[in-house]
């Protein structure tokens, strides 16, 4: 909390808050709570269209599927406590999403994982990534809610520091819809699940400052403990309550603790809580007030019931092995009152909680796009390094550790564009994740606008119209000037994507200070998005033999921020830039043409450019090709820029070759550039040969995660 922040307190207060109140303050008036930086920015989101139910607001997201079956969606940042300790930040991450859909009334269907690093070759960095896998491992698979995707980057500014991003989905029936707030006094407040514990106390104060250097051991008790086992019991039991009909409100005990829970159910339509403390069940002896009241100790839940209903409601706890405790009541007066063995040891006006006022830091606007030149390098030399790539090699080592098909709904599994779900016997759930902070540092702007593109690109390449989106937004501090100008370009390019293709953003999350020392982090925006695909509409991604191989879209010499810059140390370029009108109309004729039944695979182009997504196509379907490179319509005539540019709204497709007039007839920017088949991939420029692999050597390069690791098998 900033001084100015504490005088405001005091004049609105009238008095100097005491102990406990001073601690309740401290973790409302949070970054990583209150939103106050990115607040006045956010409302530039579109957050309505005709698909969303429940936009921004609550613990998540609502989107129409169908009539009867509603979709909630969540993503959340647990990037400081998986920094310190990545498996519990981790496992702590993927529980609390998880709550959060569960506390909208719906079962929770499916976990994504966009996570990123710092280089392999560092011994710390190994061991984060390591650890964050199986954090997210372990908790997904023992509560039972698949990990069916997700991205895995290594860039060089995390050196020693991770972002761990977790969304999350859950399937519901319209008429269990429960929200986050209450709407009448009276009402008992029941706290169920695991008991109260010193862990996570100041968790979100943490979270909204940067690292020190011995952060590890300085800040471990802001770390909050997993229980998966609690966690499924909880699962279950709150969806059996729910289903009562008798759940007035319901919120998930996350950020802030038991405060930040029943502030905001009580006062977001003006009304207060009385909060007797002293009833919480605690796991530590000697907790003082301050302590029970922030803690942010995992696997708890908040129901707010009517008084008549609260044994029937705790009959199902107890059903479930969980403890639970009326824990306070909503009152007509807005304020917040906390007793502890009968006395008094808080009282607030409950606004000064949730209503905190907004900051606005200074921008500085700054560019680091330059021209570059891309080095005079061999085609082989340059696709092994890009191919080899920890950024493109096959991520089958995360996902194979994930039980990524229990519930039975796994349709699409892991390394596809897109993870589909079964929601029914005709249709699926399209979903995914995206993020480029390569790009996003050179252009801030353009680097949100590609996110969104690639994931509108991704659900169309399995067959999806999109549906609606969520965003995670990860910085650095928002006192930089440039930090926070890059952070106010990226929600404009998020906010004109979005636009542009009529989709609307139904939740999210804002993550500042993710930085170590002074050494900030490239911004990095993640889009997730939600998709409706008809499951026997949805095209394969691997090559056949056979197949003619088509290039959809323009390619640019845009190489800034591409993964053959990267592993060539060039720095500079200029980012791929979105023209959104082509975007949306080569998405538009890919959805056409998956419908029309007229391409058998489709794969969008992004990290690697075009090289890298047809060796993919080849490992996938486990043939051969033969490609001409300058039949690729393109804007230069160097087979390295056109192989490796990154520029957007590009797609690869195979197909029969007696759908070729009915193709040509859907797309601007379309050509045939050779043919699938034989057991090796050759690039050709102009009839010579560039490059002639093996697809089986492909393969083997594209399963090296293990070695990198120096895990071998």
């Amino acid at each position: 909390m900033f001084p100015h922040e504490e005088n405001l307190i005091r004049e609105r207060l009238g008095k100097e808050p005491n102990e406990v109140e001073k601690a309740m303050l401290e973790v409302m008036w949070s970054e990583h709570a209150s939103y106050k930086s990115s607040r006045p920015f956010l409302k530039l989101l579109p957050t309505e269209n005709e698909h969303v139910v429940l936009g921004p607001g609550e613990d998540a997201g609502i989107v129409k599927f169908d009539d009867e079956t509603w979709i909630a969606i969540g993503i959340e940042s647990h990037n400081h406590p998986s920094a310190v300790e990545p498996y519990g930040g981790a496992a702590t991450g993927v529980g609390g999403i998880v709550r959060d859909i569960l506390c909208m009334g719906a079962r929770p269907i499916a976990l994504l994982d966009p996570i990123r690093f710092g280089p392999l070759e560092g011994e710390r960095n190994r061991y984060l990534f390591q650890g964050v896998v199986k954090g997210i491992a372990d908790y997904g698979n023992r509560i039972g809610v698949p990990t069916v995707g997700g991205e895995t980057e290594f860039d060089e500014s995390l050196d020693n520091y991770v972002l761990v991003n977790v969304a999350c989905v859950g399937i519901m029936r319209p008429e269990h819809l429960v929200h986050s707030y209450v709407t009448e006094p009276g009402l008992k407040l029941i706290l169920v699940g695991n008991r109260t514990g010193r862990d996570g106390i100041h968790g979100v104060t943490f979270a909204s400052e940067e690292l020190s250097e011995n952060a590890e051991e300085e800040d471990r008790s802001a770390v909050q403990i997993p229980d998966p086992f609690t966690e499924k019991l909880l699962i279950e039991a709150t969806l059996e309550a729910v289903y009562t009909g008798k759940v007035r409100a319901l919120k998930d005990l996350g950020g802030g603790g038991l405060t930040c829970a029943s502030a905001e159910m009580a006062g977001k339509k003006g009304f207060g809580a009385v909060i007797h403390a002293d009833r919480v069940p605690l796991r530590e002896p000697n907790m003082a007030p301050a302590e029970v009241m922030i803690s942010e100790s995992q696997e708890r839940m908040l129901f707010a019931v009517k008084d008549e209903d609260v044994g029937e409601i705790g009959r199902i706890f107890e059903k479930y092995g969980l403890e639970w405790i009326v824990v306070g009541e909503i009152i007509a007066e807005s304020r917040y009152v906390v007793l502890w063995n009968g006395e008094k040891v808080a009282d607030l006006p409950i606004d000064l909680l949730t209503d905190v006022p907004t900051i606005e830091w200074e921008m500085r606007p700054h560019s680091l796009e330059s021209n570059a030149k891309t080095p005079n390098i061999g085609f082989k030399e340059a696709f092994e390094l890009v191919w080899g790539s920890p950024n493109v090699v096959s991520k089958r080592w995360i996902w194979e550790q994930y039980d990524h098909e229990v519930q039975g709904r796994t349709v699409l599994k892991p390394g596809r564009d897109a993870a589909v779900l079964r929601i029914n016997d005709e249709y699926g759930l399209a979903f995914v994740a995206d993020g480029n902070p390569r790009h996003s540092h050179l252009n801030p702007y353009q680097g949100a606008m590609g996110a969104v593109a690639e994931v509108v690109r991704n659900l169309v390449s399995v067959g999806a119209e999109p549906l609606a989106l969520v965003d995670n937004l990860n910085f650095a501090s928002p006192e930089m000037p440039e930090v926070y100008w890059s952070f106010a370009e990226t929600v404009r390019g998020l906010a004109d994507a979005a636009k542009a293709f009529g989709l609307a953003y139904v939740s999210g999350n804002v993550s500042f200070y993710n930085e170590v020392v002074d050494r900030p982090i490239k911004p990095t925006p993640v889009v997730a998005g939600l998709g409706k695909v008809k499951l026997e509409e949805i095209p394969g991604m691997g090559l056949s033999d056979g197949l003619l191989i088509g290039v959809i879209g323009v390619t640019r010499r845009e190489l800034g921020g591409s993964e053959l810059y990267s592993v060539l140390g060039v720095e500079g370029g200029f980012a791929p830039k979105v023209d959104l009108g082509v975007e949306r109309a080569n998405a538009e004729a890919v959805m056409g043409a998956v419908r029309a039944g007229l391409v058998k695979a489709v794969h969008d182009v992004s990290v690697g450019g075009i090289a890298a997504a047809l060796a993919e196509m080849a490992v996938a379907g486990c043939a051969g090709f033969t490609v001409d490179l300058s039949g690729v319509p393109a804007e230069m005539d160097n087979p390295i820029e056109v192989a490796f540019s990154e520029s957007h709204g590009r797609y690869v497709v195979a197909f029969p070759e007696e759908n070729l007039d009915a193709l040509r007839a859907l797309f601007k920017d379309f050509a045939v550039i050779g043919k699938a088949g034989g057991n090796e991939a050759v690039f050709l420029w102009n009839g010579m040969e560039l490059m002639r692999t093996p697809v089986a050597r492909l393969e083997e390069i594209h399963e090296s995660l293990p070695k990198l690791l120096g895990e071998e098998g």
